[in-house]
């Protein structure tokens, strides 16, 4: 009888907690980087908005249950990592994600049973930080583009690659940090966008001016 409980409690608390005051402070506070990243700020406040809402769904549902889960939005699509106390508790998470809109695909690599202790916090810590020096030292990854989560040695990339070469290059990289026991990519591949300056003029034709016709002259009478 607890599933059915827990998705009641789920519902519930998509139903009473929006969150949007939150989720707006923190969009506002990360335009600076999307706009030095492939997507749109648009879209970076709406993956910003988005995670926000599933966060704040999940504590209002069972905090206890739900404070070891990572939540990340990328282009439309949320990834739930970390753990929970039981396999009713991950189907939960993933139905509370389900209830918030606009959301393209939910990952869930929830895992059961698992919780983390402080030092397996700071080793995923520092695997993740690893990852990020070394797709920014790399000359064919768009680092800022990268978005890493790590759990337990497990690795998620999220966020834009420019190519397949680029998806590959960037999971290769991370595969090879001390501690990584796997790599999940759920990058997408999108082409880089044409700068300014290359892209077509779309000003409206210059306006066309012309003369009016000459009235024809009087005929002269001269008196034949």
């Amino acid at each position: 009888m607890r599933a059915p409980a827990l998705t009641l409690a789920a519902l519930t608390a998509c139903a009473l907690s929006s969150g949007c005051v939150t989720a707006a402070a923190g969009a506002a506070a990360g335009v600076g980087l999307f706009a030095v990243q492939d997507r749109t700020i648009g879209e970076g406040i709406d993956d910003a908005m988005a995670s926000q809402r599933v966060k704040t769904r999940l504590m209002a549902a069972d905090r206890a249950a739900f404070q070891e889960v990572d939540v990340e939005v990328a282009g439309g699509n949320l990834l739930l990592s970390g753990s929970v106390p039981t396999r009713d508790h991950r189907q939960a998470a993933e139905t509370i994600a389900r209830s918030v809109p606009n959301l393209s695909g939910i990952y869930n690599e929830l895992v059961v049973g698992e919780p983390s202790t402080w030092g397996r916090g700071a080793q995923d810590e520092w695997i993740s930080a690893q990852i990020r020096a070394r797709l920014a030292a790399s000359r064919d990854v768009r680092a800022i583009n990268v978005n890493i989560e790590t759990f337990h040695g497990n690795v998620y990339l999220m966020g834009i690659a420019r190519s397949e070469f680029e998806l590959h290059q960037a999971a290769e990289i991370a595969s090879v940090v001390a501690g990584v026991r796997r790599v999940v990519s759920f990058m997408e591949v999108r082409a880089a966008p044409a700068p300014y300056y290359a892209q077509p003029a779309q000003s409206p034709p210059a306006p066309e001016y012309r003369a009016a016709a000459a009235a024809p002259e009087p005929a002269v009478n001269l008196g034949y």
